[in-house]
C-alpha cells in the first residue's frame, strides 16, 4: 500500500522545471519519506490560499514559501499583520525536533537568513509607502470611497478640472480643497465649463474622505510615491528581497488596508509588462488576514479585486491569501486559485461543520483520504496540499508533513531591527516627507488673488462713486451761489442812496 501511494505521489509531483518542495505526503498518520509534495515555479502565478484554524501552522507555511522563493531569486511581498515575520532576516536556531521532522520528510534542514526590507503604511519604523491622489485616478478613488454614480461623476469632473488647470492632486487636503472650491469660490467657473455641481454631492463625498482620513489615509496619500519596481530587487547573492509590510497597527482600519491593496495591485497591473506563460513568477504577494480586505469591501471594490486577481497573473504576479477559513474569500476569487494549503479546521459548532463540508468539496477527490475527516485530524505543521502541475492540472491531494522554516521563527529584537533599517537604501529614498505646491496651495493663491482683485475693484468703484458725489456736491454749491447772487437792478433799487433819494422826493411832494 505504501509503495503504491509513494509512486502515486511521486509521479503526480514530477517536474521538468524548477520547484519548491514543501514537505512529504502522509498516509494513515505516517509520513512517507521522500514522497515529496512539490510546487512548480511555473504555476506559482496562478495564485493560492493558505488556510487553517489559529495555531495550526499557517504562518510557518507562508514563511517556508517566502524563503524558498527568495532562495530562487524571486522577490516577495508579505503583509505582516501579526508582526511575527521579521525573523526571516535571521537564520533559525535549529532544534532536535526540526531535525527529526526533516529526517521523516527526506529533506536536510539548513538554517538561513534572507534579505529583508521592512515597509510601513503608518508611522512605524520602516520604508514609508505612499501614493498620490492623482495616481489613484477618479475610478479607483470612487470605488474606495464607495460613491454613487452621481458622486463618481463629480469626482471625474474634479480630476478633469485639475488636469485642465495643471493643478496637482497629491494628498487628501488637495482633494478636499477642490471639493469645496467647486461649490464655493469656483462655482461659476465650474458651472460654465463642466455643469452645475451640487453641494449635497460634494458634502457627501467630503464626509467619506474624512472617514478615510480617520483610518490614517492622510499618511498614505502624498509624496514621495512608492515605485513598485522597488519590490523586484535582488541582492548581491542572487536572492530575491522579502519585503515585509508591517501592519500590526492597522487591524482596526480595514478601509486603509483595502485602499493600499487596491492601489498596489492596480499599480502593478498597469506598470508590469506582460509575461505570457513564463517558467517563473516575477513577484509573489502574501496577504495575511485576508478577511480584512473582503469583509469590509463594498461590492464595487470586490468587483475590482476580482478583476485584478483574474488579470494580474499575466504579469507574472501571484497572490496568496492567508486566512482562518476558506469561506472568508469570495467564491469568484477562490475559483481562480491554483495552490491550496489547508491546515486543520476545528468543528466546534454546526456552522464549523458546515464550513468543513464546503471546504472539503473544494479539493480533488482522493482514493486515499476522506477529506472531511482529514481536515479535522491534521496536527500542527500538517496540511492538505493541492497544487497545479506544469500543465495546469491538479496534482494528487496529499496530507503533508510540512517542512520547517530555515529562518528564525520569531521576531527581530529592537537592536536587530534598527540595524536592518540603518542599512536600507529604500528608507533613505522614501522617508523624507515632501509637501510641494499642489492644488491646495494653488487654489488658495488663486482665491487670495481673486479676493485681492475683488477688493481692489471694490475700492476703485468706491473711489469713483466718491469722486462723482464730490463733483455733484460742487456743482450744487456753485448753483446755489449763482442763484443767491443779487441782480444789478435789484442791487440799485435796494441801495441806501437810492432809498434816500426816493424818500427825499416823497418828502418834497408831501410838503407841497
Amino acid at each position: 500500500m505504501n509503495d503504491t501511494f509513494f509512486n502515486y505521489i511521486t509521479e503526480g509531483n514530477t517536474c521538468k522545471g524548477d520547484f519548491i518542495p514543501v514537505g512529504a505526503a502522509m498516509l494513515n498518520g505516517e509520513t512517507i519519506t521522500n514522497a515529496l509534495v512539490k510546487i512548480p515555479l511555473k504555476t506559482m502565478n496562478r495564485h493560492g490560499l493558505i488556510a487553517g484554524a489559529t495555531g495550526t501552522g499557517k504562518t510557518k507555511s507562508l514563511q517556508v514559501l517566502a524563503e524558498n522563493l527568495s532562495d530562487k531569486g524571486i522577490p516577495v511581498l508579505l503583509m505582516d499583520i501579526k508582526g511575527d515575520l521579521s525573523g526571516l532576516a535571521q537564520p533559525g536556531a535549529g532544534h532536535p525536533k526540526i531535525d527529526e521532522r526533516h529526517a521523516k520528510i527526506g529533506i536536510p534542514f539548513e538554517a538561513k537568513g534572507f534579505p529583508v526590507e521592512i515597509l510601513t503604511l503608518s508611522e512605524q519604523n520602516g520604508v514609508r509607502l505612499r501614493a498620490t491622489v492623482s495616481e489613484f485616478g477618479p475610478v479607483l478613488l470612487s470605488r474606495i470611497l464607495d460613491l454613487s454614480e452621481a458622486q463618481s461623476g463629480v469626482v471625474a469632473v474634479i480630476f478633469k478640472y485639475c488636469d485642465d488647470q495643471k493643478l496637482p492632486l497629491l494628498d487628501l487636503k488637495d482633494f478636499k480643497k477642490m471639493l469645496q472650491y467647486a461649490t464655493q469660490e469656483g462655482k461659476a467657473e465650474f458651472g460654465d465649463a463642466y455643469g452645475h455641481i451640487s453641494t449635497a454631492s460634494t458634502g457627501s463625498i467630503l464626509r467619506k474622505v474624512v472617514e478615510l482620513e480617520q483610518q490614517g489615509a492622510d499618511l498614505f496619500f502624498g509624496e514621495t510615491s512608492f515605485d513598485v519596481q522597488d519590490l523586484l530587487r535582488i541582492d548581491e547573492n542572487g536572492k530575491g528581497y522579502i519585503n515585509i509590510l508591517r501592519l500590526t497597527d492597522i487591524q482596526d482600519r480595514p478601509k486603509l488596508f483595502s485602499t493600499f491593496m487596491l492601489s498596489l495591485l492596480a499599480e502593478i497591473y498597469s506598470t508590469f509588462p506582460e509575461q505570457g506563460d513564463s517558467d517563473r513568477p516575477e513577484l509573489i504577494l502574501f496577504i495575511d488576514e485576508a478577511h480584512l480586505i473582503f469583509n469590509e469591501a463594498s461590492k464595487a471594490l470586490l468587483n475590482q479585486i476580482e478583476s485584478i486577481v483574474k488579470l494580474i497573473r499575466s504579469k507574472g504576479v501571484g497572490l496568496y491569501f492567508v486566512t482562518q477559513n476558506p469561506t472568508d474569500v469570495p467564491e469568484a476569487v477562490l475559483s481562480q486559485l491554483g495552490l491550496k494549503i489547508q491546515h486543520a479546521l476545528r468543528a466546534f459548532t454546526a456552522n464549523d461543520r458546515k464550513a468543513i463540508k464546503l471546504t472539503a468539496q473544494n479539493y480533488p477527490d482522493s482514493d486515499y483520504y476522506n477529506t472531511e475527516e482529514v481536515l479535522t485530524s491534521l496536527g500542527i505543521g500538517e496540511a492538505l496540499v493541492s497544487a497545479l502541475d506544469e500543465k495546469g492540472r491538479p496534482t494528487p491531494l496529499a496530507a503533508t508533513m510540512m517542512r520547517a522554516p530555515m529562518s528564525r521563527m520569531d521576531v527581530l529584537t529592537d537592536t536587530e531591527l534598527s540595524s536592518l533599517l540603518s542599512k536600507s537604501k529604500l528608507v533613505k529614498k522614501y522617508n523624507e516627507t515632501i509637501d510641494r505646491e499642489s492644488a491646495y496651495e494653488m487654489l488658495n493663491d488663486k482665491i487670495d488673488k481673486a479676493e485681492a482683485e475683488e477688493a481692489k475693484e471694490k475700492a476703485r468703484k468706491e473711489q469713483e462713486a466718491l469722486k462723482k458725489a464730490t463733483e455733484k456736491q460742487s456743482t450744487t454749491s456753485s448753483s446755489r451761489r449763482t442763484s443767491t447772487a443779487m441782480n444789478p437792478v435789484i442791487k440799485v433799487l435796494t441801495s441806501a442812496t437810492f432809498i434816500r433819494s426816493v424818500f427825499g422826493i416823497l418828502t418834497k411832494v408831501m410838503k407841497k
